[in-house]
């Protein structure tokens, strides 16, 4: 089984927020990697693994980081293959990495979605594949059916529920 995702963080402390993208990939059976890797500490690393990303057939790459947050910025810059980038939250609420990540230069852009919102990362990451691939395309359209009727049951809870001055 070859990934075709790539799941890569600045430290493996983030591993909390991203394994929810990890469960959604495992339960649409997309193969995918994890690897912690620092746009500060392992540069070098982080070179050969945007560079040989796209040999290795991986088609995108989420990428988390907090604080200064340069690591889905430093990949886009060194691939052409989407990267979508989750600020992670660890100081300043985690604005500072939403800030670093969502304000790419022109030419280097990278997707970004909410802060520790790798659930919807993988879901974007999953949008991408759909557009080649009929089967993942499928799941997608059932998981977000799925949502909608997570919605129609809330709101048949909800009318059970009674108060004096309640309408519906």
């Amino acid at each position: 089984m070859k990934p075709i995702i790539s799941i890569i963080m600045g430290s493996t402390s983030d591993l909390p927020i991203m394994e929810k993208a990890a469960q959604l990939f495992d339960n649409f059976e997309i193969p995918f990697e994890m690897h912690a890797l620092s746009a500060h500490r392992t540069p070098e690393e982080v070179e050969k693994f945007a560079k040989g990303a796209c040999k290795r057939g991986i088609k995108v790459i989420i990428a988390a980081a907090g604080m200064a947050a340069h690591l889905p910025g430093v990949i886009a810059s060194m691939t052409t293959l989407p990267v979508i980038g989750v600020p992670i939250k660890s100081s300043l609420e985690g604005i500072d990495a939403l800030y670093a990540i969502v304000q790419m230069p022109p030419g280097i852009p990278v997707a970004t979605v909410g802060i520790n919102a790798s659930l919807n990362a993988a879901i974007l990451a999953t949008q991408i594949l759909a557009l080649t691939d009929e089967k993942i395309a499928l799941k997608v359209k059932e998981y977000k059916a799925g949502l909608a009727k997570k919605i129609v049951k809330a709101n048949e809870e909800l009318a059970q529920i009674e108060f004096k001055y309640k309408t519906n």
